[in-house]
């Protein structure tokens, strides 16, 4: 498979704009239902998504060469339900702003130790650059909305560490991803990686905050969040994958505050503060950095 790190990077900040509205959907939606019920959902939405989508891709493409990596695919969907489950209690125990800050800002740097240890192919100087300046930006961006507040110093630290083990999850996922771009198509992937993903969630959700809470008002945001900014955006990463390095992709997704900043103050009204916008200008400042590291790394062998 040729490798185009121009539509890589293309379809990465695609995905990361679609989660940047997530917030903005469910606050304008005025819904009821908590946070981790919402995540949970979302989840099997997006599962059901896949469903649909790989029934419809697979109809006429003849049976998939080799066997399938379910063990890889399980992880994948441990991975991601880790991920929503660990950030939204880290952000409830933490606080919004502090806990946002260290999941997304800790993930490009798990990214980068992970490919490190265990693919023993260390990202470049400029990507480690860039994403230090990404992830100044996305901390100061996230951190302007306030931090813990009156959060118990024990509580916050916990809350620290989920967001930590949430950042690492998502880490997780885009390696796992990576590995099986160009063995398993991509609809497949997902489909299985957000079926156990939901699979785990849901009890998850029901053992920290008993039976879902809801209004009709939140079913819209929900099938947005779930076929859009979970189905469609997911897709474009794993194909995002095929191109540009898990490390990579993890970086550019720190575009996804700069949308949501954008269209909280667009539509939601929310103050442009100094330090919100210093933060915006280093994110894109860092994603521009790593992408032109990206696109000047050597080409690999093509694959199959």
């Amino acid at each position: 498979m040729q490798r185009h790190p121009a539509l890589g990077v293309a379809l990465v900040l695609a995905a990361a704009s679609l989660w940047g509205t997530t917030g903005t959907a469910r606050s304008l939606s005025g819904g009821t239902l908590d946070a981790y019920w919402f995540g949970a959902l979302r989840l099997l939405i997006a599962a059901g998504f896949y469903a649909l989508a790989a029934g419809a891709l697979q109809r006429g493409a003849g049976p998939a060469a080799g066997r399938t990596p379910w063990l890889a695919l399980v992880g994948a969907g441990l991975c991601m339900a880790v991920y929503n489950l660990a950030f939204f209690a880290g952000i409830t125990t933490a606080g919004v702003g502090l806990g946002t800050a260290v999941a997304l800002g800790s993930a490009p740097v798990w990214a980068g130790l992970l490919e490190a240890l265990l693919l023993r192919r260390a990202p470049a100087r400029a990507w480690w650059l860039g994403s230090a300046l990404a992830v100044a930006g996305g901390v100061l961006m996230s951190l302007a909305g306030g931090g813990a507040g009156e959060a118990e110093a024990g509580a916050r630290a916990t809350g620290i560490g989920l967001c930590l083990l949430a950042g690492a999850a998502y880490a997780g996922y885009a390696l796992i991803n990576k590995q099986l771009a160009a063995r398993v198509p991509a609809q497949r992937f997902t489909l299985v990686a957000f079926g156990a993903a939901a699979a785990l969630a849901l009890p998850g959700a029901a053992l920290i905050s008993g039976p879902p809470q809801w209004s009709t008002a939140d079913l819209p945001a929900l099938l947005w969040v779930g076929v859009l900014t979970s189905g469609v955006a997911y897709l474009l990463l794993s194909h995002a994958l095929r191109h540009v390095s898990a490390a990579t992709c993890v970086t550019l997704s720190l575009m996804e505050p700069v949308v949501a900043f954008t269209l909280a103050v667009l539509l939601l009204g929310e103050p442009a503060a100094a330090q919100s916008l210093l933060g915006l200008a280093l994110v894109v400042a860092g994603v521009l950095a790593v992408a032109r590291a990206e696109m000047a790394a050597p080409k690999p062998p093509a694959q199959g």
